[in-house]
């Protein structure tokens, strides 16, 4: 599985420039950033992002980078299930 991370523009100023930048970096992920994820008002609050469509957010880019990683396992435990 590639997940694909999108990031909101909006939102650099919470430090997800950064993490975003270095998300990039690895070979295993689809990172996108856009003008606007269409969450109106969220790039304001905290720091987010979309993974896989569904969003992540945190306190911090710090913590964001956590949760994003703890989505990709969530998924990545998702798609491996034994259907047997």
């Amino acid at each position: 599985m590639r997940p694909i991370i999108e990031f909101c523009a909006s939102n650099a100023g919470h430090g997800t420039d950064r993490l975003r930048i270095k998300l990039e970096q690895n070979p295993e992920y689809d990172v996108i950033e856009y003008g606007c994820l269409n969450n109106c008002g969220q790039c304001y609050l905290a720091p987010f992002a979309m993974v896989e469509g569904e969003i992540v957010e945190a306190e911090t880019a710090e913590e964001l980078e956590a949760g994003i990683d703890a989505k990709i396992k969530e998924l990545e435990e998702w798609f491996n299930i034994d259907l047997d």
